[in-house]
């Protein structure tokens, strides 16, 4: 499976997003409007909105075109709807809640067996969650080092504890579950989309 190797501070400052949005706390020294002086063409601007969307959600060409083409036969705006399909993975949802500090870390916890939809184990990172669902991390990872952390290091839990719950998730009391109110919409997002763009290149 191809991988892309550029450095994610790097490739966020070609993509315009602050590292924040892929779960990083550092920021660029660099002029983050030095790629903004480059004259791109209308195709270059559609591609990179493209690129954009894959980059945060860790999702390869075929899958993504896939993602699109479900988005085109749901009611309402396919972009919208592409939104909506990508939060909803099940990777995304265990980043969100703060159970992964960044979603590559998601997708290998998901992946481990770490969490639960409805009181089953879900292995599949693009599991995709509904309206009504119950996600936790399973029982016995609960006591794990890796999310409560020790006198040595911090772990997942204290590392993400600044994060902000999006309106479409309602936590537990205790942080290791939550339950999926509504599917997430554009408004949603943390980061600015212009996927009427994606729209227009498939288009083509």
């Amino acid at each position: 499976m191809a991988v892309n190797k550029d450095p994610i501070l790097k490739r966020c400052r070609y993509l315009g997003i602050s590292p924040a949005v892929m779960g990083i706390d550092k920021k660029s020294k660099r002029n983050p409007n030095a790629n903004s002086r480059k004259k791109v063409s209308e195709y270059g601007t559609q591609l990179k909105e493209k690129q954009k969307l894959k980059f945060i959600y860790g999702v390869m060409e075929k899958p993504f075109r896939h993602y699109f083409e479900l988005a085109e036969k749901m009611e309402g705006k396919a972009g919208d709807n592409l939104i909506t399909l990508l939060e909803s993975r099940l990777d995304n949802v265990a980043f969100r809640m703060g159970l992964a500090t960044t979603r590559r870390e998601a997708r290998l916890l998901v992946t481990h067996g770490h969490f639960t939809v409805n009181g089953k184990r879900v292995d599949i990172p693009s599991y995709r969650v509904s309206a009504g669902d119950e996600i936790a991390l399973a029982e016995n990872s609960r006591t794990s080092t890796l999310f409560k952390g020790n006198d040595q290091a911090a772990g997942i839990l204290e590392k993400t504890q600044s994060r902000t719950t999006p309106l479409w998730l309602e936590t537990s009391s205790d942080k290791f579950s939550a339950k999926v109110t509504r599917l997430p919409n554009p408004s949603d997002i943390d980061y600015e989309a212009e996927t009427h763009l994606i729209v227009e290149l498939y288009s083509k």
